[in-house]
């Protein structure tokens, strides 16, 4: 089940507000961004960038995503791996609000998120 049209607006704003604050310089954008989308209970932050051999078209490469568990309240946190695959993030396996979430991806302790 996907979030209220109240909850998405809310969760909209607060992770809008975490991207713009961690965006590169608007002369390199096209180049290296940094996005995000909200899909059914998650939330995946992702870098963009040029592909290789077709400049022209971007590429996603995964930084973080948030998963919420309603039954228990929780978010569970997950980082990407170099084998591309989701994995928990082992040091803060959840948390209870959108901002937690944004306070463990923007710290990034162990660098697994932004490196």
């Amino acid at each position: 089940m996907a979030f209220s049209e109240l909850e998405q607006k809310r969760i909209e704003k607060e992770v809008a507000a975490f991207v713009e604050s961690r965006r590169p310089p608007a002369h390199i954008r096209a180049e290296l961004d940094l996005d995000f989308r909200i899909s059914g209970q998650s939330i995946e932050i992702f870098e963009l960038r040029p592909a290789p051999r077709q400049p022209d078209e971007k590429i996603e490469l995964e930084i973080a995503k948030a998963t919420y568990v309603k039954t228990k309240g929780v978010w569970k946190l997950y980082w990407q791996r170099a084998d591309l695959k989701w994995h928990g993030y082992g040091p803060c396996p959840e948390v209870t609000t959108v901002r937690d979430f944004l306070e463990v991806v923007g710290r990034d302790e162990y660098g697994c998120f932004f490196g």
